[in-house]
């Protein structure tokens, strides 16, 4: 009896020990909150307390990204709307990537804008993976001084576009944007 008892602690202390390793290995693969608003700030220019909050909810809502996007866009809108941009992808432990989106709207929506975009990943695998379509519904849409976002999402890999920019659109409409390696003004 007291055989078994020696086979299985050793077993136990290696399944514990391997399952910290692990959950310690997952957390370096991810930004700290403190990092994403220093990106951020980097990229917009300056860190307001708008920026901070979007960040803070986003962080709040979905936990620490490992990986984010940066990067450009356009859009415009007369109930059928079209978003194209252009950026770089960075994962925690990778190199930057250029990325390129674009993908049609329909809703009630009109207007146009030209914004720069900070977009907080969660889930991804590896760059390649970003190479998809993401659908989005931007009546989901949280806006701060300045700063909006809206969250997307196919299968686990999650992305919240922070957006701010000029320009006037207004409304709410569903669409996607489909990721690609390589610049496409069709949005399909």
């Amino acid at each position: 009896m007291m055989m078994k008892f020696y086979w299985k602690y050793p077993l136990f202390i290696c399944l514990l020990l391997f399952f910290v390793a692990s959950t310690a290995h997952a957390g370096e693969a991810t930004f700290e909150q403190n990092e994403v608003v220093q990106a951020a700030g980097d990229f917009f220019g300056s860190t307001s307390e708008g920026l901070g909050r979007v960040i803070r909810r986003a962080f709040k809502k979905h936990g620490r990204p490992n990986a984010y996007i940066t990067g450009e866009e356009f859009s415009a809108a007369v109930g059928i709307g079209l978003r194209y941009g252009k950026g770089f992808i960075s994962m925690k432990k990778g190199k930057r990537r250029k990325v390129f989106w674009q993908g049609p709207s329909v809703g009630f929506d009109f207007g146009g804008n030209v914004s720069k975009v900070f977009t907080l990943v969660y889930h991804l695998k590896s760059q390649e993976q970003i190479f998809q379509r993401f659908p989005g519904v931007d009546g989901s849409f949280y806006f701060v001084a300045g700063f909006g976002v809206n969250y997307q999402q196919s299968g686990d890999v999650i992305l919240a576009p922070i957006r701010t920019g000029v320009g006037l659109r207004m409304g709410a409409n569903v669409g996607y944007l489909h990721y690609t390696k390589k610049k496409s003004w069709i949005p399909f």
